[in-house]
């Protein structure tokens, strides 16, 4: 009987002697285990894998291999991304979550043994950012720099990144010139950022004392890592962004109190900042300033205002002193330029002002000669600058916005409570004048009565 037409439509042929030319497959070899051809017994089947990346020539787009690995990376990127913007996380979703983490991990399995070991890595670290920009820092933190430090060491890290000997014998076995030195700095590095947002995650205002001993542990391997790559020149990316790191730690630390502690710290990434070559530019100047500011800030939250103050005037120094050789070494100066010098000695005036405008109007124990005290009500029709406050305010700074913020830094003191419902204390009568006078100088900033002056005279 000739089959009908329905009878072509099956999808396989069972029988491969009815398979179209060139299509059908190779004779199975004999078993002699099994009795007969094409039956392979399962104790003797042989071990199949798929051929590397390198089999199908480079390894680089259009590459089979390659394309496929991408491929699946970029789904699964694209599948976390969409979840993590969803929203409010469910039940549903945390399924969903731990279906495209389950997904990622089958990735790295399945492709490692077919790729080459340095464009696995690059891939890890690549993937680890990526995650991390979306916020999936512990996917990040596992999946990838985690595995990718595991080839230095598979017991836990915080073990090795107390004792400097030990860390360069583990991570940099090679020294630091080898291709895949500059890969475990920022592994290391983006490990301790990932371990601090978990802790920010899951303990906000850092109240249990186990997360404020983690982001300490996460400060002391930060500066670790600077410490190691701090004479490779080449790594003063590692060092520029370290500091960016301590920075952030630190501001949330002192924000809780914890200024005495992350002192160090701080003053560790202004050191940084100075000795490496790279970063000693004008490009990097007006973060260096952020670093002296915030330095200096911890002194005062230490009620050590002497030593901000000092650490201010230090700071401006600096700053004078890479003005000059930026004069000496070109001769042409953009706008840009100055207003990045501008900027940078603007704060370290406000720290130097912040300290100066209470000292300059303290008088010693042993000073008699009476005090003339300057009446607020009859200031208020005289010409702007009126008080001692106003004339200090002139002369360290330009224009009213300068003037202003060196005003909210100076009330701004941690130490001293500006609304204290109690007399004042009789040895800080001078202070008590000085924040007065702040209070009358800000009011007459914000409406606009000093710029008027300014104009008439």
């Amino acid at each position: 009987r000739v089959p009908g037409p329905a009878a072509r439509t099956f999808p396989a042929v069972r029988d491969p002697s009815l398979a179209p030319r060139g299509l059908q497959p190779d004779p199975q070899p004999e078993d002699p285990f099994s009795g007969g051809r094409g039956q392979i017994s399962p104790l003797r089947r042989p071990s199949w894998s798929p051929p590397p990346a390198d089999f199908f020539g480079a390894v680089a787009p259009g590459n089979p291999v390659v394309d496929s690995f991408e491929a699946e990376l970029r789904d699964v990127l694209g599948f976390l991304r969409r979840l993590r913007g969803a929203g409010e996380a469910r039940p549903q979703q945390h399924d969903l979550h731990r279906r495209g983490a389950n997904t990622l991990f089958n990735i790295w399995i399945k492709y490692k043994p077919r790729l080459p070991e340095w464009y696995y890595n690059e891939k890890l670290l690549k993937v680890g950012d990526s995650l991390a920009q979306i916020k999936e820092y512990k996917l990040a933190l596992l999946q990838c720099y985690g595995r990718y430090l595991q080839q230095f060491v598979s017991a836990n890290l915080d073990n090795v990144i107390d004792d400097v000997h030990q860390f360069k014998a583990t991570f940099f076995p090679n020294g630091f010139r080898d291709k895949n030195a500059a890969l475990t700095f920022h592994a290391l590095q983006e490990r301790n950022v990932c371990t601090y947002q978990m802790v920010c995650s899951s303990d906000r205002n850092l109240q249990n004392q186990e997360s404020l001993q983690t982001c300490f542990n996460v400060l002391s391997s930060l500066r670790l890592t600077m410490q190691v790559a701090l004479p490779q020149e080449n790594l003063y990316w590692l060092i520029y962004s370290g500091t960016i790191h301590i920075y952030t730690i630190c501001r949330h630390l002192m924000m809780i109190g914890q200024s005495a502690k992350v002192l160090e710290y701080l003053l560790w990434a202004s050191i940084c900042m100075e000795s490496s070559i790279p970063l000693l530019s004008v490009h990097y100047l007006t973060w260096r300033a952020t670093l002296y500011t915030a330095v200096s800030q911890c002194y005062f939250d230490c009620q050590a205002s002497i030593h901000g103050e000092i650490f201010a005037r230090r700071g401006l120094i600096k700053i004078d002193e890479l003005k000059q050789f930026e004069n000496i070494s070109s001769s042409l100066e953009n706008s840009e330029t100055k207003k990045v010098f501008r900027e940078a000695t603007l704060k370290m005036s406000v720290m130097i002002f912040k300290r100066a405008v209470y000292e300059s109007r303290r008088r010693p124990k042993s000073y008699f000669r009476p005090k003339l005290r300057v009446s607020l009500k009859e200031a208020r029709n005289v010409p702007w600058p009126r008080t001692t406050t106003e004339r200090l305010l002139t002369e360290m700074f330009d224009g009213v916005a300068a003037q202003f913020l060196a005003i909210l830094e100076a009330l701004s003191d941690s130490s001293r409570c500006m609304l204290r419902p109690a007399p004042p204390v009789p040895d800080e009568i001078e202070v008590h004048d000085v924040i007065s006078e702040l209070f009358f100088a800000g009011l007459e900033i914000l409406s606009g009565n000093s710029i008027k002056n300014k104009n008439l005279q």
